[in-house]
């Protein structure tokens, strides 16, 4: 009978070491996916940070260009305005130049919109 009894403790023992050591490699492995995740979330978190600033330094970039064109192009409109106010000041029946003038502010102005239309949309 105690031959019996020594298998069974062994038999016992035996299931009880593979079940910690199913448990032990369950909880490593647990613990290094987390490891795992935690270093690709902190990998993609740095890229995304660095893309960012370089999406937010290239919008300010276009944004302070086109601030530069729209200011060059408003200093156009004000000169065409003046000319104009002179123009017709001066006109006389013989002259055409106001509508000319007229047709130059257009298109300036055309150009002012389409110039904050595009600034609109990088905001």
């Amino acid at each position: 009978m105690r031959h019996q009894t020594n298998k069974g403790s062994s038999a016992k023992w035996f299931l009880v070491f593979w079940i910690l050591i199913i448990g032990l490699g369950a909880t490593i492995a647990y613990l290094y996916s987390n490891h795992m995740k935690q270093q690709m979330i902190a990998s993609i978190k740095a890229d995304t940070e660095r893309q960012i600033a370089v999406l937010q330094h290239d919008y300010e970039t276009r944004l302070n260009d086109m601030s530069k064109e729209m200011t060059a192009l408003q200093s156009k409109v004000d000169s065409f305005n003046e000319l104009l106010t002179f123009t017709k000041d001066n006109a006389s029946s013989k002259t055409d130049n106001s509508n000319k003038l007229y047709t130059q502010l257009n298109e300036v102005q055309k150009q002012l919109n389409t110039l904050q239309k595009k600034m609109d949309l990088l905001k």
